[in-house]
């Protein structure tokens, strides 16, 4: 039967897809984070908080887009589990505060009660976080439930023991020279009406359009998995950000990193002109090794020209070999790090880009 209704529906299916939009919109994105960015301000509490932090002494760490699912075929956090266990060991015991940025669990092709069962492990770490006080959570699309379905609070008693907001957004407020940094944090699916409508176009994109398209296992074109909706949603995200004064802004989303503007393949990019210039055969074939290795993972180059190091994108923790990345703040310095398996198996960090925040130009 379902083999007949993909060939009957996989046409109409994206079709309608691409209507309800799944396709980035600047002025959709920008009036919806700007509002966003208003209401955390002017009502902290609501839809998101204001979280003032020592430039010196704060440590976050930012992760999104786990999906946790079934631990079936479909489920893309599998391989990535061990990492992200080993992530918030490493976390919890350095008392980092953790900003869970969206998308955490799979809710469009699993009940919560299949993602309850198969991720308990994970459940509690995190509540490790919760219990000192330290663990925000935000909701992106793919856990939309969160924010919408009336049974929400009695799950999240279920799986943390105890009762937790859950918000679109927060702002992380600290001093450098002098003058306050904001740094904006949400999800980054703001603005594209397939989830981020109103309370029925949510309603209807989390328990039925996607549990529909789950179940004919149709995946049409969303930025997680396509290269050129990548490049156009963080280039939007980064039009906007670059537009305000004193203001990064972190999403997840695309499952692409970003750091100070640059994906992780630009950045490489970079450092091969360089490379070349210096006439250094062994850094020019380790990076051209590991540009391959990007473009190998679907990473494309976004082009920003003449940037501003406004925004940031902490990628995803569920690649296809396992990998995870996320955004540090410690110590003054913003870093995008990666957790990764070593040749033994075993769970190891590297930070790929670090940047003091004294340093950005903003």
């Amino acid at each position: 039967m379902r083999r007949f209704l993909q060939r009957l529906l996989t046409k109409p299916v994206i079709n309608l897809a691409n209507k309800l939009s799944s396709r980035p919109d600047k002025k959709r994105v920008d009036k919806a984070l700007s509002e966003l960015y208003q209401n955390i301000t002017t009502n902290p509490g609501n839809r998101g908080l204001v979280v003032p932090f020592d430039l010196h002494n704060g440590k976050f760490i930012i992760l999104s887009d786990q999906h946790k699912g079934a631990r079936d075929g479909m489920d893309i956090f599998a391989k990535a589990n061990k990492n992200y266990l080993a992530a918030l060991d490493h976390y919890e015991r350095e008392k980092f505060f953790y900003i869970n940025l969206g998308d955490s669990e799979e809710l469009w092709e699993n009940l919560f009660i299949t993602v309850k069962k198969h991720n308990k492990a994970t459940f509690e770490r995190e509540k490790l976080f919760l219990k000192r006080k330290a663990f925000i959570k935000i909701f992106g699309n793919h856990d939309l439930y969160w924010d919408n379905d009336p049974l929400a609070p009695i799950s999240l008693m279920q799986i943390y023991g105890q009762r937790l907001k859950i918000y679109e957004g927060v702002i992380l407020q600290t001093l450098v020279h002098n003058e306050m940094l904001s740094i904006y944090l949400t999800h980054g699916h703001q603005g594209d009406l397939q989830s981020d409508g109103n309370w029925f176009s949510k309603w209807f994109v989390s328990d039925i359009w996607g549990p529909f398209q789950a179940y004919l296992r149709i995946n049409p074109n969303t930025p997680a998995n396509n290269d050129q909706l990548k490049t156009d949603h963080n280039r939007i995200m980064y039009q906007w950000s670059a537009k305000r004064a004193k203001t990064l802004l972190i999403t997840g989303h695309t499952h692409q990193p970003v750091f100070r503007s640059l994906t992780h393949l630009e950045k490489l990019y970079d450092e091969l002109e360089t490379a070349k210039k210096a006439n250094s055969t062994e850094t020019i074939n380790d990076l051209q090794k590991q540009i391959a290795n990007r473009h190998a993972k679907g990473d494309t180059v976004t082009d920003f020209t003449a940037y501003r190091p406004t925004y940031f994108n902490s990628g995803c923790c569920c690649f296809d070999d396992g990998d995870i990345t996320g955004i540090e703040i410690e110590n003054g310095s913003i870093r995008l790090i990666k957790w990764q398996y070593n040749n033994t198996g075993e769970s190891e960090r590297l930070v790929l880009e670090e940047s003091k925040l004294e340093d950005l130009r903003l």
